[in-house]
């Protein structure tokens, strides 16, 4: 078994025990993670990018940003258990897709946005 099923099944048992599968509706743990990812971002967003380089090396601050991630994965590894998605196939799919549309030769150094799939 993967860390990540591991991590899956011991959250599955979390949420069991508390009877909380009633609450865990896919709309209701998007909105919990969409939460947390705005937690997470208030802890860097007015850093410049240099002070958001080095924050880990501040541990007040590497704490908060690891407990915030761990919020974000927590919920995320949830709401695809309860959708029945595999997250390491869904990011190996969409990263397959990624390396289509953002070729090497095109994109190399480049923020700019790919157009749409057709």
């Amino acid at each position: 078994m993967s860390e990540l099923e591991e991590l899956t099944t011991r959250m599955r048992g979390f949420v069991r025990a508390r009877d909380w599968e009633q609450f865990h509706t896919p709309k209701n743990l998007a909105m919990a993670l969409a939460g947390e990812v705005g937690e997470l971002v208030a802890e860097l967003q007015w850093l410049t990018p240099a002070e958001a380089s080095e924050v880990m090396a501040d541990p007040e601050a590497a704490g908060r940003l690891r407990s915030e991630i761990g919020d974000v994965t927590l919920y995320l590894v949830r709401l695809a258990d309860t959708l029945g998605i595999d997250l390491v196939a869904a990011a190996n799919t969409k990263l397959d897709e990624s390396d289509r549309r953002y070729t090497v030769e095109g994109y190399r150094g480049s923020a700019r946005k790919a157009p749409p799939l057709v």
